[in-house]
């Protein structure tokens, strides 16, 4: 199925959906959330809403009859355009399924998940408008129902993009941390029991979770970080360059500010397969700036041995720095 076709097939349920009923403002704010993600949408959308007015000016014309005004709209449908009855037929082909049911619920059916292997990333939209772009070896769940949108972080880290929507917060659960926003752009990486919160634009409420109570919250805004383990949270205020550090993987680069080559190692082998071992503690503590593709930890090596005269010796399974 084409994106056209996609679009036509999906304005043809919500025109399904208003007119059978019945249609809440969280459905209507769902409608409005798919217009604004592209012009063929609201194309699609209005040229199918033109067609079954039409279908009502004809119908009345054409059968000539009085009727009870109270009759319900569905039994006055004698009818369909041929545009919406060929968009059902391409989604029923397409597996999808038109039911009477709200099509803000339809994503309560099923919990979509999301992963990405060693290296890579992945960026993910969501029926609301939010994106969430996954870093390496990450692994997200998402539901997204009427009144609440739920994102479960597994393990990695994702970035979010949150479309702001009055009275549906946007919680992502990580370990026992859950992170609640309405509207905002945000990190957050999970590190076994550690979890990190990047915010850069926005605010977002970290609250520690214990069983299903919330133990202890921590606000955090654009330019902060907080650093989440077992019962501690640390949150740096003022930190907006070093988000933007944590940030740069979401363009394959990783951005060091004077961090120990041990770290800077540790961090590369969370991209790449054949890992960097640094074999004394000298050349671990040794101090490293700069921004590097995360990709090439052989062109990385390189550049230290050039640089600080450190020893690269490289097997089949991994890369070795010493002094």
């Amino acid at each position: 199925m084409s994106r056209a076709e996609q679009a036509s097939a999906r304005a043809a349920a919500y025109i399904v959906a208003q007119e059978d009923g019945p249609w809440s403002e969280a459905d209507q704010a769902a409608l409005d959330a798919w217009l604004g993600e592209a012009d063929g949408n609201r194309a699609a959308y209005w040229r199918l809403k033109h067609s079954w007015r039409e279908a009502d000016r004809i119908g009345a014309l054409g059968r000539g009859i009085h009727r009870d005004e109270d009759e319900p709209t569905r039994a006055r449908r004698w009818w369909l355009p041929t545009a919406i009855a060929a968009s059902i037929v391409a989604m029923v082909g397409a597996g999808y399924v038109v039911t009477r049911q709200a099509p803000t619920s339809l994503p309560q059916v099923a919990t979509q998940s999301y992963k990405t292997g060693i290296g890579g990333r992945k960026l993910v939209g969501l029926a609301d408008g939010s994106r969430i772009q996954l870093n390496t070896a990450s692994v997200v769940r998402t539901s997204v129902a009427t009144n609440k949108r739920e994102v479960w972080l597994d393990s990695g880290e994702a970035y979010f993009d949150v479309k702001h929507l009055d009275g549906k917060p946007f919680i992502v659960h990580a370990g026992n941390r859950q992170v609640t926003v309405l509207g905002t752009k945000f990190s957050v990486r999970r590190d076994g029991d550690r979890v990190t919160v990047s915010v850069l634009e926005g605010r977002v409420r970290v609250d520690e979770v214990a069983g299903t109570k919330e133990v202890r919250s921590s606000i955090i805004t654009g330019g902060d970080m907080a650093f989440a383990n077992g019962g501690a949270t640390l949150v740096t205020s003022r930190s907006e360059a070093r988000v933007e550090n944590a940030l740069s993987w979401r363009t394959g680069t990783l951005t060091f500010d004077q961090d120990t080559l041990s770290n800077v190692a540790a961090e590369f082998n969370r991209y790449n397969t054949k890992p960097l071992v640094i074999t004394d503690k000298e050349a671990g503590e040794m101090r490293i700036g700069g921004s590097f593709p995360a990709g090439n930890p052989r062109g990385f090596a390189q550049l230290l041995r050039d640089a600080y005269g450190l020893k690269v010796t490289e097997s089949a399974t991994e890369i070795k720095i010493s002094n």
